[in-house]
């Protein structure tokens, strides 16, 4: 006979898997009338959903309080995995699907960049809670947001069937990727670029149903990888991930593998499918201490050359990079290829010249936008080279661990691993 859980997970696995062809066999619904246009012109589909009320704005600021309180209750108290998964079935159902991925923490980095930078945006009370709530409750209870209340990992958790581990040069060499996508997505929203994160969501066009083939194809890509590296998305592209997992490093109070004492009898060790236990010291570390000290010294003279490395970069790619903004593209398209004002199908240089707008001033605006690049790369550079060498730098950190416990900053609190601790509650 089955354990009831082997049986729920089977019955989960189902319940997506109608879920997901309902969505993606679903025709993308108008919701406005199309004009009619002589010229041919095809107008696209909307993927911008509907604005909503202030109240049903407030009122997913609650849900999310409830949730993240309560996945932080199963977790820290309860210690239910099973707790956990049906709340974020939830999640997947009402901030996924219903609401359509749509207030999103996730995508609430960029409305808080934009929000320094232009003095004329003002962000959302609501956007704004979004960004901060989850990032609270980690400070005091480690990353429970991950672990029940995102609609994007709950899509990714719930279709986690055999995942491998991934060595650890691997782990840590895209582990970095999170922190560029940060930095880019910071700076293409102060600058006025775009919203990448929104944009480039694997998951949004499934929850709405009118994704392109392009962003369809990336979805189901994530999930077909999802089923056996566990949350790809979360832990190689999240970028408010990088946050959760600085302010969770210093959490209160954290999920744990075990309610008392370890007696090491490894039952864990195979349990987490993000490879986030720490393991007990091993006796062979203290040994070697020395050789680890020679290397600390090391890595910790080569930080401002990993810094200065990432600033050159920076300031050689910011022109390339300035290019995604439609101003710079534009001027430097006009300056290249005069002859591009003479084409009637090109929209974008024929609204140009339209506007009455100079050539002139379209590159002084460019300029500027450019000179808010070169600023903004060499940031980037400065900062990713300094990831880069405090990375290595934890690596020859000496740090004694006497159990099994999990990994603060890299642990989502999906509480799997203390099914597989035998050790029972002595309180």
């Amino acid at each position: 006979m089955e354990r009831p859980l082997k049986i729920f997970s089977k019955i989960t696995y189902l319940f997506l898997a109608l879920v997901f062809a309902f969505a993606l066999a679903s025709p993308a619904q108008q919701r406005f009338p199309k004009p009619e246009f002589e010229t041919g012109y095809v107008q696209p589909d909307t993927i911008t959903p509907e604005p909503r009320s202030t109240g049903m704005e407030y009122l997913d600021v609650a849900i999310l309080l409830a949730v993240l309180s309560l996945a932080a209750w199963l977790v820290i108290r309860k210690r239910s995995r099973q707790g956990v998964l049906w709340l974020s079935i939830f999640t997947l159902l009402y901030f996924g699907f219903y609401r359509e991925g749509c207030i999103c923490s996730v995508g609430s980095v960029q409305n808080v960049a934009l929000t320094f930078a232009d003095p004329t945006y003002t962000i959302s009370l609501t956007v704004l809670l979004f960004f901060l709530i989850p990032l609270i409750f980690s400070l005091f209870f480690g990353r429970v947001f991950c672990a029940g209340a995102c609609p994007l990992g709950a899509i990714q958790d719930l279709i986690i069937i055999k995942p491998i581990p991934l060595p650890s040069w691997l782990r840590k060499t895209l582990g970095l990727i999170p922190y560029l996508y940060l930095g880019l997505a910071i700076l293409f929203a102060v600058t006025g670029t775009d919203f990448i994160i929104c944009r480039y969501d694997p998951f949004v066009g499934v929850f709405r149903r009118d994704a392109t083939f392009l962003m369809t194809i990336l979805g189901i890509a994530f999930l077909l990888t999802g089923l056996f590296v566990a949350r790809p998305y979360c832990r190689f592209l999240c970028p408010y991930g990088v946050l959760l997992n600085w302010t969770s490093k210093v959490s209160k109070w954290h999920m744990t593998i075990t309610p008392a004492h370890c007696i090491r009898c490894k039952l864990c060790t195979t349990s987490c499918p993000f490879d986030a236990i720490d393991y007990p010291t091993d006796p062979a570390t203290t040994r070697n201490s020395r050789e680890g000290v020679r290397k600390f010294l090391l890595y910790a003279i080569l930080i401002p050359v990993w810094v200065a490395a990432g600033t050159f970069t920076g300031w050689k790619v910011h022109g390339w990079l300035s290019k995604a903004h439609p101003d710079v593209y534009l001027a430097e398209l006009m300056i290249s290829q005069p002859e591009i004002k003479n084409d009637l199908k090109n929209i974008d240089v024929q609204t140009f010249l339209s506007s009455g707008k100079t050539m002139e001033t379209l590159v002084e605006e460019a300029k500027a936008i450019r000179l808010q690049y070169r600023t903004g790369s060499i940031l980037i550079g400065a900062f990713l080279g300094l990831v880069i060498a405090l990375t290595l730098l934890n690596q020859v950190i000496f740090r004694r661990n006497e159990d099994y416990v999990p990994n603060r900053g890299d642990c989502f609190s999906c509480g799997r691993c203390m099914d597989y601790c035998p050790v029972l509650d002595k309180k």
